[in-house]
């Protein structure tokens, strides 16, 4: 019977986490922000290496074929002609491409006339091709091992198989994050990335380089989402936006400084070194259990209480709040913690399978992957018109900087005061109208009206990922955050590497892939109305607490409520509670019989007699007979 009171009691704490054991411990105090500080870094470290995709697979923007003179007639001197005169030819020359870049001329073996009317075969490349400098890099991916022409195919390839780690190491560390914890699924993941980074390095092929690359995808997004959720799980409702938008800003300032890094470095393996070293900079989080610590709302969800109590100690130690001595009224906490949970209670993992039990959960899981996805994936049709505005790499690469830091700022200024339901629901309806405006009429458009609509459609598709990602983790129980989190941020990658499916088809499919991104984001509006609203409210840590989240409407009479009257309960007369009185009665006990208080209240084995006392006893006795 006991076992049975103790569930009940345990799911009241855990709701109660911010207003009861969260401000006990200091609330967002000092080392809550030193924590936090150290938990961006993590997010610049992978951004670089996520971004450095980009310069790696970048095709240059004039190669051709080497010329062979195997391939020309026997008495031809390529002396008696210029460089220019050399290569128009020994290379065909395409109208409004210049010189081709997959195709050689053929000479007969004895002829003696080079004008155009003699007959010419022509071959594919016999000795590979001549680049010119790609962005920021001499030699990349593509140039190591002639990725073009034939092989061109194997560039989106390595594009999808990166992101395919990337949607597996969402999926799988975010569970392992719910089984073995936020510190020790970061620790893992930041180990395993950095192996796999100097690995990248000693590439000796293209398949290897796939491979690896698939691989430390998936251990960098280990990274990121741990470090995500721990940093959201030490925070209280009003610091949450801002400790997470932060992060936001060092992605953003590590996309800027990366091409500064890829021109000083100018070959590949000497960047992959580079964006590697923040990563094996990470690696004293080994040691310093201090700026990386535990989820002590973890540890209370999954009822680990003795590491709970030795996590909550260490967090009120070092805000300044004492919890050592039970004379303190804080003290009372791990009391009740022991009454609630008992000294035989097990841990209590779950996973994300657990989710086909669920109604609200699920769905809320369901329609955030879906936005997330429409978020990353349309972004693809808003900057090809940017490269037919401009051909210039840099220009598309700066201009996707500026609006994602643009995305960050709408988000810290609108959020707090809206709602989370309200921006995602109007970045969702902008993207959506941006997209059907450029698929309609861009041909009716001058270029100025295209760029800005592009320019529009691309900040409000990046504010409608990052919100994403961030209501999923406010609105998910922290027992199963890590993997709906995973879950959400892997479809998220889906939708990044749907434009390299478009790349492999060499564009074939772009106007389907912008028709059924666009038709999503319009429904993508109505599914957000589902969902419920995390605006100053706390996290939820049990499946039950995770179902219990409720639609508000989307116009509140009041900005501070989010039930209607009608459906409002009234609140219970208290009444008398046996736990609360056993409780009581423990805590009581503890403190009487604890060795360390600066005092110690003893109960004497006999009572000493007082004066008298046998006269009074002899008294009581004659007057008790006399009464029968």
């Amino acid at each position: 019977m006991a076992a049975e009171t103790h569930v009940p009691t345990g799911a009241r704490l855990q709701m109660d986490y911010e207003a009861k054991i969260f401000a006990h411990t200091g609330g967002y105090g000092r080392y809550n922000r030193i924590v936090v500080v150290f938990s961006w870094f993590p997010n610049f470290a992978v951004m670089l290496n996520l971004f450095s995709d980009v310069f790696y697979t970048l095709i240059p923007d004039s190669y051709h074929c080497i010329p062979d003179p195997q391939l020309l007639p026997s008495a031809f001197l390529p002396s008696n002609f210029s460089r220019q005169g050399y290569l128009n030819l020994t290379i065909p020359w395409l109208e409004g491409a210049g010189l081709s870049h997959c195709e050689l001329f053929k000479y007969p073996p004895n002829t003696s006339d080079l004008s155009h009317n003699e007959p010419r075969e022509r071959v594919s490349c016999t000795r590979g091709w001549e680049y010119v400098h790609s962005a920021g890099l001499q030699s990349n991916f593509v140039t190591e091992w002639d990725l073009v022409c034939s092989d061109y195919w194997k560039i989106p390839l390595q594009h999808i198989c990166f992101m395919t780690g990337w949607i597996l190491g969402y999926i799988l560390l975010g569970t392992l994050c719910d089984w073995l914890g936020r510190r020790w699924g970061f620790l893992l993941s930041i180990s395993l990335s950095c192996l796999l980074g100097v690995a990248v390095c000693l590439s000796s092929s293209a398949v290897v380089f796939l491979l690896l690359r698939l691989s430390q995808g998936a251990m960098l997004a280990g990274v990121l989402l741990s470090s995500y959720i721990a940093r959201l799980e030490l925070c209280d409702p009003p610091h949450r936006l801002m400790v997470a938008m932060v992060s936001g800003f060092f992605a953003v300032f590590a996309e800027l400084l990366l091409p500064g890094v890829a021109v000083l470095c100018r070959d590949w393996p000497i960047l992959q070194s580079v964006v590697t070293l923040p990563l094996l900079l990470l690696l004293p989080y080994w040691c310093c259990a201090s700026v990386f610590p535990e989820s002590p709302r973890w540890l209370l969800a999954t009822a680990q209480i003795p590491r709970a109590k030795r996590s909550l100690q260490e967090f009120s130690t070092r805000n300044g709040v004492c919890l050592r001595d039970e004379i303190y009224p804080g003290e009372t906490l791990l009391s009740e913690l022991d009454s609630a949970y008992g000294e035989d209670c097990r841990p209590n993992y779950h996973s994300v399978l657990e989710l086909r039990e669920t109604r609200v959960i699920w769905k809320n899981c369901l329609i955030l992957s879906f936005t997330l996805f429409i978020g990353t994936g349309i972004q693809y049709c808003f900057t090809r018109n940017l490269h037919g505005y401009s051909t210039n790499f840099y220009f598309s690469y700066f201009l996707r900087v500026f609006t994602g830091a643009l995305a960050c700022i709408f988000i810290c200024l609108t959020v707090n005061h809206f709602g989370r339901r309200g921006i995602l629901l109007l970045s969702a309806i902008i993207t959506g109208l941006s997209s059907l405006l450029l698929l309609a009429l861009t041909q009716y458009l001058r270029g100025g009206l295209v760029l800005v609509l592009s320019v529009v459609g691309l900040l409000f598709s990046q504010a409608l990922a990052m919100l994403s990602v961030f209501f999923a983790c406010e609105v998910m129980p922290t027992v199963v955050r890590g993997g709906c989190l995973g879950l959400v941020l892997a479809a998220g990658c889906v939708g990044m590497a749907a434009s390299s499916l478009m790349e492999l088809q060499n564009n074939s499919g772009y106007f389907l892939h912008h028709v059924i991104f666009a038709s999503f984001a319009v429904l993508s509006v109505l599914s957000i109305m589902l969902l419920p609203e995390s605006k100053r409210k706390p996290l939820p840590d049990s499946m039950k607490d995770g179902e219990n989240q409720r639609r508000p409407p989307l116009f509140l009479s009041r900005p501070d409520r989010d039930n209607l009257p009608l459906l409002r309960t009234p609140p219970s007369m208290s009444a008398y509670n046996p736990d609360n009185y056993s409780r009581l009665v423990s805590a009581t006990r503890k403190m009487l019989t604890k060795e360390n208080l600066p005092y110690r209240i003893s109960v004497p084995a006999h009572f000493p007699l007082l004066p008298g006392s046998e006269t009074q006893g002899q008294d009581d006795e004659t007057l008790g007979a006399a009464v029968i």
